[in-house]
């Protein structure tokens, strides 16, 4: 079973980002793979990554372990001025744990990526930014990344539900793109 790890949100309770996740999982899920969420509040936990000091806390050891197990990823982030917001950013930067294992960062994982903003700016700069950062740790960004710009879309609806059919679809992709690949590569 596909196992795929999501990384995403703010401290803001409901904040788009983590709700993309969490529905891109939920996708995933209904493929048939399993899931696991580190949401703003965990990733508020971590304290700020050192290169110099072992992983030290238990939240920091879940993460790494539950990246290490992992078949895919879904990683999302606001977009803060253009670029990455410093909660997503720490926690990947811990990932740095990954570096000397026989499966290195993210190696021969696909990785989806979701950026919410106010406006196409921020969120085509921070889905550039993201994708270099998934190259960089040896991941394969998903084809599909997915921007949503909360001043012109709302993908969901009061009670909380995917509403929007557009993004709705997209998260639907992103989720086989996730799910589907990781069974191809096993066979490759």
């Amino acid at each position: 079973m596909t196992h795929v790890v999501g990384i995403g949100g703010t401290l803001r309770e409901g904040s788009s980002s983590e709700r993309l996740v969490r529905a891109t999982l939920d996708r995933c899920v209904a493929r048939g793979a399993s899931a696991q969420m580190f949401d703003g509040p965990f990733l508020a936990q971590l304290p700020h990554y050192d290169p110099a000091a072992p992983v030290r806390c238990a939240a920091e050891r879940d993460l790494v372990e539950a990246v290490r197990a992992a078949d895919a990823l879904v990683i999302a982030s606001p977009g803060y001025h253009g670029g990455i917001s410093g909660l997503v950013k720490n926690a990947i930067d811990l990932l740095e744990e990954l570096a000397r294992d026989a499966r290195p960062y993210f190696d021969g994982r696909p990785v989806g990526l979701i950026v919410s903003a106010a406006g196409w700016q921020a969120t085509g700069v921070t889905l550039t930014a993201l994708r270099g950062v998934v190259h960089a740790m040896r991941g394969w960004p998903t084809p599909l990344g997915i921007a949503v710009n909360s001043v012109e879309q709302r993908p969901f609806d009061g009670s909380g539900a995917l509403a929007d059919p557009a993004i709705a679809a997209q998260i639907d992709m992103l989720a086989a793109q996730l799910v589907a690949p990781v069974g191809a590569l096993a066979r490759a």
